[in-house]
């Protein structure tokens, strides 16, 4: 399955819409921005009927370096998390199983 680029998304957006390439170009990169500056910030996303962005502390663990096969400490980190709403889930077929219980 090809997945779709930033262009290709631009491109789908002005035929859409009816925008140029230049204005959907420009609300894609807004929208994009708009969330990157909120999960920055903590802040989680909720877009009804498509799903919720946030924020997950991932605590230290401890790992195994696969080359050498010796125990290492792994960072604790940040990462965003998708959970995407039901009405999403259906439209893709996907089942609950994964730990998401929806929006």
């Amino acid at each position: 399955m090809a997945a779709m680029s930033t262009s290709q998304l631009v491109d789908h957006v002005a035929e859409r819409t009816g925008m140029s390439k230049s204005q959907a170009k420009q609300a894609v990169n807004a929208v994009f921005e708009a969330m990157s500056e909120r999960l920055a910030s903590g802040e989680r996303i909720q877009l009804s009927g498509f799903g919720s962005f946030e924020v997950r502390e991932r605590a230290e663990r401890q790992g195994t370096n696969p080359k050498t096969k010796e125990k290492m400490t792994i960072a604790a980190s940040r990462a965003v998390g998708f959970r995407p709403a039901s009405s999403l889930r259906e439209r893709v077929g996907t089942k609950g199983g994964n730990g998401s219980d929806g929006e």
